[in-house]
């Protein structure tokens, strides 16, 4: 995607522009629309298109670097542009009618539309300010105040396709999903209603019901846990759960007196405390089927108006959709979690050593990687060791990972020491095309009267660290060649040294230390110093309880895969 002048977006954007509508909007040459950076100073413009520069004869070099009030001119209302700065320093979207001035110094009303686009950690990144010339609709001042009304009303109706998709592709559960959508669009449109999900059946297996009366909260969840009895005997829901594509749905009076037939006297009684005047049932339409419905109530018998028949439409088909897509997401993580855990070994009695691990997915979208370890006892009485990352986050890593996994131990289960199965996995990688790249750590560990005998190797792999009995943390340096898949010298080194029985080996993925926040260095840092802090003694598996307690935070960016052994 680019601007006027071939210019591109930031790259930053990739993670942000999840949604459809965002995208779609970017791409609309038919809206003005300019894209700012508020971490900047002075906010400036990064990016505009082709639609922008036709509307204000700007083009996009002579507008990135400013802020967006070059556009303003001395007869641009100060209490509008006030309003504006306010709504976008409390983080929200806005809309705003702004009297702006072309470069012709040419003056032209501007219907502005700002919206946040946010991070997974829900911080702002940029604006993107929609702009829309109403000047040349208005004919008088009463058809020109028509013609704002209609254009804010398209501003306010994009704002909210806009929070329904970003709000629901924030949502990781199927069911959480469902609830943001009612809680998103029921307080702007509606007194209360509530979104009906069914199953691939045609079952209801999900209501949830949203009021916008605090007073009134207790029916609203009341009412949901009556069961879906309620809906299945409703003719709009059910028209809307088989209506064709081109179905549009109509505001309507509720027929309260036909309630007492299809509902118990408990159901009627929670419907009438939240409000029984008007009512419009839109399908929640994906790409092959209706898969819900979403009911608007309000209390008044005239509470809709056309507009909000329009919103509702364009709610039809863009909830369904993203709706579809997290059901979709949850079908595939749940088969790469499936195929990845039964990858992953079972870990029994290691030649009695005391060893524990743990594989912790990301809570990013996709949610599966490539991480694996290894723990294994040798022909000759020795321990294989490895902790490995396949580069990605989807089926493909995954398949990968086992692959590898199984030819690194057939090389060292055949005799192979670190340095020379890593050497051994790279040329069949590279030769047969397994995977696009790989970072590994091998270790061999032999039990002798002195201690532990380690001999390690590692391919652009995160250095292993090791607790003394006093305490001391060393990291495992040398025998370090490039990544798997990655052509570089070196290959087939690998170092070894002895350390005193009662020693703690740590293997780890990047995931356990490396984060936006952290650099890799500063990560092995503060694994040295939780390793350091753990209690003399410590089993393998209150070493690995402590590490990702200290390391691992809420909101986990990538796979950890920590592997923890220690001579019992």
């Amino acid at each position: 995607m680019s601007g006027g002048d071939g210019q591109p977006l930031p790259h930053v954007l990739d993670d942000v522009l999840t949604g459809d509508l965002a995208r779609r909007v970017l791409e609309d040459e038919t809206l003005a629309i300019v894209l700012t950076d508020p971490s900047l100073p002075d906010e400036p413009v990064v990016w505009t298109n082709e639609a922008f520069t036709r509307l204000t004869g700007w083009a996009p070099h002579e507008a990135r670097g400013r802020n967006c009030r070059f556009l303003q001119t001395p007869r641009t209302d100060p209490a509008a542009v006030a309003r504006l700065r306010a709504a976008l320093a409390a983080g929200q979207d806005h809309v705003e009618l702004l009297l702006n001035a072309r470069k012709d110094g040419s003056e032209f009303w501007n219907q502005l539309v700002v919206t946040h686009l946010r991070d997974a950690e829900g911080r702002v990144t940029h604006r993107v300010g929609v702009q829309v010339d109403v000047t040349a609709r208005a004919v008088g001042d009463a058809a020109r105040d028509t013609e704002l009304v209609r254009a804010r009303q398209t501003g306010e109706r994009l704002a909210l396709l806009a929070a329904v998709t970003d709000e629901l592709t924030r949502h990781l559960e199927y069911g959480h999903a469902v609830d943001a959508l009612a809680e998103v669009v029921v307080p702007r449109m509606a007194t209360w209603g509530f979104v009906a999900v069914t199953n691939e059946r045609g079952r209801f297996e999900r209501v949830h019901v949203v009021t916008t009366d605090p007073a009134r909260a207790r029916e609203a969840a009341e009412l949901a846990h009556e069961g879906p009895e309620w809906l299945v005997q409703s003719s709009r829901v059910q028209q809307a759960l088989t209506s064709a594509p081109d179905h549009v749905a109509d505001a309507f009076p509720v027929d309260v007196d036909s309630l007492p037939g299809r509902t118990t006297p408990r159901q009627l009684a929670l419907l009438s405390a939240l409000g029984l005047g008007s009512a419009l049932v839109v399908p929640l339409r994906a790409r092959s089927r209706v898969i819900g419905v979403l009911c608007l109530v309000h209390e008044r018998p005239d509470g809709f108006d056309q507009d909000a028949v329009v919103t509702a439409a364009h709610l039809s088909s863009r909830a369904g959709i993203v709706l579809e897509n997290v059901r979709l997401y949850l079908a595939e993580r749940d088969a790469a979690l499936t195929l990845q855990h039964s990858l992953l070994p079972v870990l029994g009695d290691v030649a009695g050593l005391d060893v524990a691990a743990s594989y912790l997915p990301s809570g990013r979208r996709a949610e599966v990687g490539g991480d694996w370890f290894e723990a294994f006892a040798l022909p000759d009485g020795a321990v294989g060791l490895a902790v490995g990352d396949v580069v990605g986050h989807d089926l493909r890593a995954a398949a990968s990972m086992g692959q590898l996994r199984s030819l690194l131990r057939a090389a060292v289960w055949s005799g192979d020491e670190p340095g020379p199965a890593l050497a051994r996995l790279d040329d069949l990688v590279r030769g047969l095309e397994l995977a696009d790249l790989a970072t590994c750590v091998q270790v061999r560990w032999e039990r002798t009267d002195a201690g532990a005998h380690l001999t390690w190797a590692s391919a652009g792999h995160p250095p292993a660290v090791l607790r003394l009995p006093d305490g001391e943390v060393v990291e495992l340096t040398g025998g370090s060649t490039t990544p798997v898949g990655l052509a570089g010298p070196g290959r087939g080194t690998q170092a070894s040294a002895t350390f005193p029985p009662g020693s703690t080996l740590v293997l780890y993925s990047d995931g356990l230390v490396e984060r936006r926040d952290r650099t890799l260095r500063e990560g092995v840092a503060a694994l040295r110093d939780a390793l350091a802090a753990t209690p003399s003694g410590a089993s393998a598996e209150q070493v690995r309880d402590a590490l990702v307690g200290a390391l691992v935070g809420r909101h986990q960016e990538d796979d950890v895969c920590l592997l923890v052994v220690r001579d019992g």
